[in-house]
C-alpha cells in the first residue's frame, strides 16, 4: 500500500510540473508537446494507483480444517469378515481379529488345513471348515488389489453356517406344508371311501360301492401322479456338458414356443449379443428350462392383448453369461418372491407347482443359478446366470 501511495504523489507532482511547464513554454510548440506527454504519462501512473489502492479483494473463507482420517488399522482389526493376506511360498498372514480367531485353539480342529483351504485359487464359492465343533460352511473369496503400490492377494472368509441352517429350516417348513397338503386332499377321501365300502357291500348298494371304488381308483391315481412330480424335482436327470452356441438354441427354442404365443396374439423375440455366444452346458436341459419358463409366462399373460416373451443371452460383469426370460404380464404377486421356488407351491388353479422347483434344480446341476428380479416395465423377470 505504501508504494502505492509514491506513486500517486509522483504522479501528482508529475502532473503540477507538466502544467507549470505548459503555461510557461505557451509560445514553443515542442517544449508544449513534451509537457503534455508527460502530463499525460503522469496522469496514467497516478491513475494505475489510485485504482489498486481503492482495490479491496474479499478475502476468501479459510480451508475448512481436514476431516478427521479413520483409523484404517482400527476399522480392520474389527471387521465381521476373516480376513486374510496370501504371499506366495509364506503361510497366509491374518489380518484381524476375526482371522486370529478361526485359527485359534478351541475353533478350527486343523489350522493348516484351514489355512491351506485359503489359498486355492481367485474368486467366490463356498467351502467347509473343519472345526472342533463339526463341519461349518462358510462363503470364501478371493481378490488381487493393489495397496500402497504392492500386489496383493486378499482372502474373506465369511461363516454362514448358522444362516444357511435358518434357511433350510424354513424352506422344509415350507415344503412340509404343501406336501401336507397335497397329500390329505388324497388320503382323506381315500380314507373315508375305505372305511364305508365294506358296509355298502353288506348293503348289497352294488352301484354305490361301484362308485366309491372308481373314486378311490381315481384319488389314488392322483397321488400316484403326485409322488412321480415329487420324484422329478428331488432327482434330477445328470447333465451331459458340451460346447454349445446359445443363437442356434434360442432360435431353436423360439420355433417351438412361437406358435402358441402367437395363438394368444402375441410374440417371441430373442437377442443374443454378441452372436458368438457359446456356453458348455447340457443343451436339452437348458432348452427345458427355457421351455418351463415360457410355459409359466405364457399362462401368466393368459388375457392380456398383446402378450411377448423375451429371451436375452448376454455377458455380464465378470465375463458371466446371463440369460434372462422376461414377459409383461402382472409379474408375481409382492409377497410371494421367496415362494415360488418353493416345490408344489402355486397360485394358478389346477397347478402342479413343480414348474420353477424343476428350473432350479436343472440350472444349477448346469452350474448356474436362477433367481427373479423386478422388471421396471412390469412383468415376470427370470434371470439365470453361468
Amino acid at each position: 500500500m505504501g508504494f502505492e501511495r509514491t506513486r500517486v504523489v509522483v504522479a501528482a507532482m508529475g502532473l503540477a510540473a507538466s502544467a507549470a511547464g505548459a503555461a510557461a513554454s505557451m509560445d514553443a510548440p515542442r517544449l508544449l508537446v513534451a509537457c503534455a506527454l508527460t502530463g499525460c504519462l503522469a496522469a496514467a501512473i497516478g491513475w494505475t494507483a489510485l485504482s489498486r489502492l481503492a482495490y479491496r479483494p474479499t478475502p476468501l473463507p479459510p480451508d475448512p480444517p481436514p476431516a478427521p482420517r479413520p483409523d484404517l488399522d482400527a476399522a480392520l482389526e474389527h471387521a465381521p469378515l476373516a480376513l486374510w493376506r496370501l504371499m506366495a511360498g509364506t503361510p497366509p498372514l491374518a489380518l484381524n481379529a476375526a482371522a486370529r480367531r478361526l485359527i485359534a485353539p478351541g475353533r478350527a480342529a486343523e489350522p493348516a488345513a484351514l489355512l491351506a483351504l485359503l489359498d486355492t485359487g481367485p474368486g467366490r464359492r463356498v467351502v467347509t471348515l473343519p472345526t472342533e465343533h463339526g463341519q461349518e460352511r462358510a462363503v470364501l473369496a478371493v481378490s488381487a488389489l493393489t495397496v500402497q503400490g504392492q500386489a496383493w492377494r486378499l482372502a474373506a472368509l465369511a461363516p454362514i453356517e448358522s444362516e444357511l441352517e435358518t434357511e433350510t429350516l424354513a424352506a422344509w417348513r415350507q415344503l412340509v406344508q404343501v406336501l401336507t397338503h397335497e397329500i390329505m386332499n388324497s388320503l382323506t377321501p381315500i380314507a373315508s371311501l375305505a372305511t364305508s365300502a365294506p358296509a355298502l357291500l353288506d348293503a348289497g348298494e352294488h352301484e354305490e360301492l361301484q362308485a366309491a371304488l372308481a373314486t378311490l381308483a381315481r384319488r389314488a391315481a392322483h397321488l400316484q401322479a403326485f409322488v412321480e412330480r415329487y420324484r422329478s424335482v428331488s432327482q434330477p436327470p445328470a447333465p451331459t456338458l458340451a460346447d454349445t452356441p446359445l443363437l442356434p438354441l434360442l432360435q431353436a427354442v423360439q420355433r417351438l414356443l412361437a406358435p402358441a404365443w402367437e395363438v394368444a396374439g402375441g410374440a417371441v423375440r430373442i437377442v443374443v449379443e454378441p452372436e458368438s455366444l457359446a456356453l458348455r452346458t447340457d443343451a436339452a436341459q437348458l432348452e427345458q428350462v427355457l421351455i418351463n419358463l415360457a410355459q409359466n409366462a405364457l399362462q401368466a399373460c393368459a388375457g392380456y392383448s398383446k402378450p411377448e416373451l423375451l429371451i436375452e443371452a448376454r455377458l455380464s460383469r465378470g465375463a458371466r453369461l446371463r440369460l434372462t426370460v422376461a414377459d409383461n404380464g402382472p409379474g408375481v404377486a409382492p409377497g410371494l418372491e421367496s415362494r415360488i421356488f418353493t416345490p408344489f407351491f402355486t397360485t394358478r388353479e389346477g397347478g402342479s407347482g413343480v414348474g420353477l422347483a424343476v428350473v432350479r434344480q436343472l440350472v444349477h446341476g448346469l452350474g448356474g443359478s436362477v433367481r427373479h428380479a423386478k422388471r421396471p416395465g412390469g412383468g415376470a423377470c427370470f434371470v439365470l446366470t453361468f
